[in-house]
């Protein structure tokens, strides 16, 4: 399937305006209300996906945005809707790849001051003003989360899914760290300080995986979905 630019006239967000109260703690309420139902609203139909997470800042020549494209490509193939934070970068890669290989391709994408341009690969492509709703849609909507190198946000998203996870607030699923080069530094230092002060488990620890090959990844998350879901086949997403 030819990859298909997404038109930019509708990256337009919601119309916070028609939901404000009149007082500032109201205002805030209401856009907040306003965000988490235009999430819900409109990926209601996208499960099951995968969110893929890395930062803005690597470039389309770069071998993480490489491994990124093909990693959504496959996922693509094998039915999965993917979500990605909208912008640039490995955001773009992921998006690419699930446009290439033939499934829904979301963006949740955010107003920042600063490199989040919405990336041209997206079909579903959404707005938010608050981390804290759109992260909200990265779990509610993923069967496995896969975070390749990033900064700040990558690591929050990552930390995020973790906490989720370990304190029973979301159901356990695929954690999967891509980039051994990259990421061996953080396990060793999780296990080295963390697990030796006492402040997170073995088990707590066992929630991550590090992975290098996409096909490593996809079958992680393919063999995760048919021991959830028995030999059922991944539902394409590919009508779309």
């Amino acid at each position: 399937m030819p990859v298909q630019k997404v038109d930019q006239d509708i990256m337009a967000p919601p119309n916070f305006s028609a939901h404000l109260g009149s007082d500032a703690n109201g205002v805030w309420h209401n856009q907040t209300m306003a965000e988490f139902r235009h999430g819900f609203e409109n990926l209601a139909d996208i499960r099951p996906a995968v969110s893929i997470f890395g930062s803005a800042r690597i470039g389309g020549d770069t071998r993480d945005y490489a491994i990124a494209r093909t990693i959504a490509h496959r996922l693509a193939q094998e039915g999965f809707a993917i979500i990605s934070g909208g912008g640039p970068g490995i955001m773009e890669a992921a998006n690419r790849g699930a446009l290439e290989g033939g499934s829904e391709s979301v963006g949740l994408n955010i107003d920042l001051p600063r490199e989040q341009e919405a990336n041209a690969y997206q079909s579903r492509p959404l707005y938010f003003q608050h981390f804290f709703a759109r992260k909200v849609m990265f779990v509610k909507y993923a069967t496995a989360y896969v975070i390749l190198p990033g900064g700040f946000g990558t690591l929050d998203e990552l930390m995020e899914a973790l906490t989720l996870q370990q304190t029973g607030k979301s159901r356990r699923f695929p954690t999967i760290l891509v980039g051994t080069d990259f990421w061996q530094g953080l396990l060793t230092w999780l296990r080295g300080t963390l697990l030796a002060y006492g402040t997170v488990s073995d088990q707590d620890l066992s929630l991550i995986q590090l992975l290098d090959a996409p096909e490593e990844v996809v079958g992680t998350i393919l063999d995760f979905y048919h021991a959830d879901h028995g030999e059922e086949a991944v539902p394409s997403g590919r009508e779309f």
